[in-house]
């Protein structure tokens, strides 16, 4: 079985070999033990309502229960660029113009921007290659959306993800090139390694303050502006389908594309459904490959649970689970967990959503 947990000092053998295969660009997990140590540590703190709420990093593990091990994580980071200066280039338009020269010009111009402060982050996806596929990285990626809608007073209403810029084999990045490497004497992997380390603020402080304006770039560097890695693209694309959209900022580094979306518009939060559990006494087959599969969740801050069922489970006040399910969310008979689809919504999910709109209808008169 498959179980979304809140990540434990436990798992850091298995992440930092993750970090270790992940390569370069995943700044937010680099393979350093000592700094994977203190996220974990950080995120304990979090869980356990031992920091400040605004201060809060969730890390969640992928656990292959039956290896025993930890093959996934995904994360929140409640706030950022309230410890330290949060950087982006926002892409805008600077306009020239002479009436009596008959002159209009307008050009793409990157500035730097704070915009994203105060706001919350989903960061620090990464999945095993032994478990890609099946519908494992949509679960570990929107498990999250199911616990900022269910605890929304930690987070911020609008959610940004930071998507991975395009670079080579070699971890070399056209716009770092261009623009960045100018005003360091490092490698964009050197600066990629320091922003992990949590060094972005003064990087970013030593770049240029003025505008940029795009046109002066190389072709090579202009051509990444707001595209992804190709490894990213199915990242991007999942969550383009949850509703996030480009808000016109990129990253300083690489020039990747930040996304964001409101908590209530996205599609997870949006097609979601309560129910009470019902353990049920009969076999329940886990794993019918032509079954449409749903995300079930329990209702604990401390100790989040995520796994999936047959969409067939699901019943108009009711979901039917197995004792090894309940037992892995750690929930009993009559406690209310929550379901949604983990592609698609099917016709379970669709008119489990209806009968609850309907029952929200009934009770208004």
């Amino acid at each position: 079985m498959l179980v979304i947990r809140p990540l434990l000092e436990t798992d850091l053998d298995d992440l930092y070999v993750m970090a270790q295969n992940a390569g370069k660009g995943l700044t937010t997990l680099p393979a350093d033990r000592a700094l994977l140590e203190r996220k974990i540590n950080h995120a304990r703190e979090t869980f356990n309502q031992r920091c400040a709420p605004e201060a809060g990093l969730y890390l969640f593990a992928l656990e292959d229960t039956e290896l025993g091990q930890c093959v996934g994580i995904s994360g929140i980071q409640a706030r950022v660029g309230l410890d330290e200066v949060f950087y982006n280039y926002r892409l805008s338009v600077t306009v020239n113009a002479s009436r009596e020269l008959g002159v209009h010009v307008r050009t793409p111009t990157l500035h730097l921007s704070n915009d994203m402060t105060d706001t919350t982050e989903i960061c620090s996806l990464l999945l095993s290659d032994s478990h890609r596929g099946g519908g494992n990285g949509l679960l570990l990626s929107r498990c999250r959306f199911l616990y900022l809608d269910s605890f929304r007073k930690h987070f911020s209403d609008k959610v940004f993800a930071e998507m991975r810029g395009v670079s080579d084999k070699e971890g070399r990045n056209p716009l770092w090139d261009a623009l960045g490497s100018q005003f360091f004497d490092m490698e964009f992997s050197e600066a990629d390694m320091l922003s992990g380390l949590g060094n972005k603020s003064f990087i970013a402080e030593l770049m240029p303050k003025y505008p940029i304006y795009v046109p002066m770039l190389p072709d090579a560097a202009r051509a990444v502006i707001g595209r992804v890695h190709d490894n990213t693209a199915p990242a991007l694309k999942m969550l383009q389908a949850e509703g996030f959209n480009f808000n016109g900022l990129v990253d300083i580094f690489d020039g990747g594309p930040v996304v964001e979306a409101f908590v209530h518009n996205i599609r997870t939060v949006r097609e979601s459904v309560h129910r009470h559990v019902l353990i049920s006494r009969k076999a329940v087959d886990l794993d019918v490959a032509t079954a449409e599969r749903v995300m079930i969740s329990n209702l604990s801050f401390r100790d989040f649970r995520v796994t999936t069922i047959p969409a067939h489970c699901i019943g108009p006040d009711t979901v039917s689970v197995p004792k090894e399910v309940a037992d892995a969310l750690l929930v009993e008979s009559g406690d209310q967990v929550r379901l949604a689809p983990l592609r698609d919504a099917g016709p379970q999910i669709a008119a489990a959503k209806g009968e609850e709109k309907e029952k929200g209808r009934a009770s208004r008169f």
